[in-house]
């Protein structure tokens, strides 16, 4: 199974975070639209991502909520008929919730940076390293990128965005 090292982190800016992204060199991907719809699983999680209204794919994670740096082992699934796959997965698991994001996707060395705006929860930065050379390597960049992105330890988020957005509406049912 895939793994990689992830860190989730507010931002308050995120025109400065594409002026670091840009003055690392890193290859912008451009802007995607998602929406990922979050199905109750026993373990880990399943989500389907829908991108721009065009692609799908389904992915399962399995990862611990703590504050910092976290591994996670996964599977990305492409998907051809995502209309069809919600059905199956609503079907078999109910959903959870709906997180719904415009993210910037930068790629730098073997890491992700995504630039997130989170319809409801406001603006963040998410690391995903790809340990593809091992684990000692992911930490290395995971702390360079950590750096040079100023992230504050009080900033840190320790959960998915699924579950920032669930407690939300479970405290608004209250």
């Amino acid at each position: 199974m895939p793994q990689n090292l992830e860190l989730k982190s507010r931002i308050s800016s995120v025109s400065e975070a594409d002026r670091i992204a840009h003055r690392l060199n890193a290859q912008g991907k451009g802007i995607l639209q998602q929406r990922d719809i979050y199905y109750k699983v026993s373990c880990g999680r399943l989500k389907l991502r829908i991108i721009n209204n065009r692609s799908a794919e389904l992915i399962f994670y399995n990862r611990v909520n703590k504050k910092g740096s976290r591994y996670s082992d996964y599977f990305v699934l492409p998907v051809l008929d995502a209309k069809l796959t919600n059905e199956l997965c609503t079907t078999a698991f109910g959903q959870k919730v709906v997180v719904e994001k415009k993210r910037r996707l930068y790629l730098y060395k073997n890491a992700r940076i995504h630039i997130d705006e989170v319809r409801g929860l406001g603006t963040f930065i998410e690391f995903e390293v790809i340990v593809r050379y091992g684990k000692l390597q992911a930490q290395k960049l995971l702390k360079v990128l950590a750096t040079e992105f100023d992230i504050k330890r009080a900033a840190i988020v320790a959960v998915s965005y699924s579950d920032l957005v669930f407690i939300g509406k479970r405290i608004k049912n209250i």
